[in-house]
C-alpha cells in the first residue's frame, strides 16, 4: 500500500485512519469558518488528520433552481482563508476543465466527481495540475473497474485516493458492497469511506437528492471494520436547514462520539493485520 502525501500529513500506507469532512457546499464564510474550527478542535483532540472538505460549486444538482454555492473565486478564497487560519489541507470537487488550474494553485487535493471518473482527458489533466487528487468511483462502476481509472491518474501524480460511496440499486438507491474495500486496496493506493453519499437517495426527494444520515454510524463502522485508510463525511451544524444534501449529513455534535467508536475499531482491525 503507497502512502501518500497531502500537504503535511500522510495517508495510507499504515498512516492513523485520516478523516475528510466538511459541509457538502460552501454557504456562506461565517458558518465555512465556523465548521473548519470545530472539525479541527475534534480532530485535534483525537489526534485525526483532517483534510477539509467543501464545495465552491455544486455543478451536479438534481434542479436547475438547487442551490450551488459562491462559485469558483470566491469560493476558492474562502477555502484558502480556511487552509490558511487552521493549517490543515483543503479539498473542493472540480467539475470543468477551466477550473483545474486555478483550483490546484489553492486546494491540496482536487476531487474528482462521481460521474466525471471515466473523463479520460479530465483526469488525465487533472493528475498533471494537482498536489493530490481523490477520485469518487462512479456509482455504475465495479470496483475491479477503477484500477484503469488510476492507471490514468498514476501516469501523472502519485498522489492518488481512491473513495467508494456506493453503488446504483434501483431507482434512488444506493447500496454499499464490501467486497470493494479490498478490492479497491489492490490498486496500491489509499481507500476512502464516503458514509454520507452513500446513504444518499439520488433524485428521491423529487426536485432534490433525499438521505438517511441514520444509517451513516452503521456503513462507517462496517467500513472501518473492512479496512479502509480513510473516512469521508459531510457535516452542518443543522443538517435539516442544509442547502445541500442535509438528509444524508451528519450533525457536527454527532461527531466525536462516533470517530471515539471508529478509532476503536479501526485499532482492532490494525492489531489483528499486525
Amino acid at each position: 500500500m503507497k502512502k501518500i502525501n497531502v500537504g503535511k500529513m500522510e495517508l495510507g500506507g499504515g498512516a492513523p485512519l485520516a478523516l475528510i469532512a466538511g459541509p457538502c457546499v460552501i454557504e456562506n464564510e461565517e458558518m465555512t469558518m465556523q465548521i473548519a474550527r470545530k472539525l479541527k478542535a475534534i480532530t485535534g483532540e483525537l489526534g485525526i488528520s483532517l483534510i477539509f472538505k467543501a464545495s465552491y460549486d455544486k455543478a451536479n444538482r438534481t434542479s436547475r433552481d438547487a442551490y450551488r454555492g459562491p462559485g469558483l473565486v470566491r469560493g476558492l478564497e474562502i477555502l484558502k482563508r480556511v487552509r490558511e487560519e487552521f493549517s490543515i489541507p483543503v479539498l473542493s470537487d472540480v467539475h470543468r476543465f477551466e477550473e483545474i488550474a486555478p483550483a490546484a494553485e489553492v486546494l491540496d487535493v482536487l476531487q474528482v466527481p462521481a460521474f466525471l471518473c471515466r473523463q479520460t482527458d479530465f483526469i488525465v489533466e487533472i493528475a498533471r495540475r494537482a498536489k493530490a487528487v481523490n477520485i469518487k468511483k462512479g456509482q455504475f462502476l465495479a470496483p475491479w473497474d477503477a484500477v484503469h481509472v488510476v492507471e490514468k491518474l498514476a501516469a501523472g501524480n502519485e498522489n492518488i485516493m481512491l473513495t467508494e460511496r456506493g453503488v446504483s440499486f434501483g431507482y434512488n438507491n444506493l447500496v454499499v458492497d464490501f467486497r470493494a474495500f479490498p478490492i479497491l486496496r489492490q490498486t496500491g493506493y489509499p481507500v476512502i469511506f464516503d458514509a454520507t453519499h452513500s446513504v444518499q437517495l439520488p433524485g428521491g426527494a423529487g426536485g432534490a437528492s433525499g438521505g438517511d444520515r441514520g444509517m451513516v454510524p452503521c456503513l462507517a463502522r462496517a467500513a472501518v471494520a473492512a479496512g479502509i485508510d480513510g473516512l469521508f463525511f459531510e457535516v452542518h451544524p443543522d443538517p435539516d436547514q442544509a442547502l445541500c444534501d442535509g438528509p444524508n449529513s451528519l450533525t457536527l455534535d454527532s461527531l466525536p462520539a462516533l470517530l471515539r467508536t471508529l478509532l476503536k475499531i479501526d485499532a482492532a482491525v490494525r492489531e489483528n493485520q499486525g
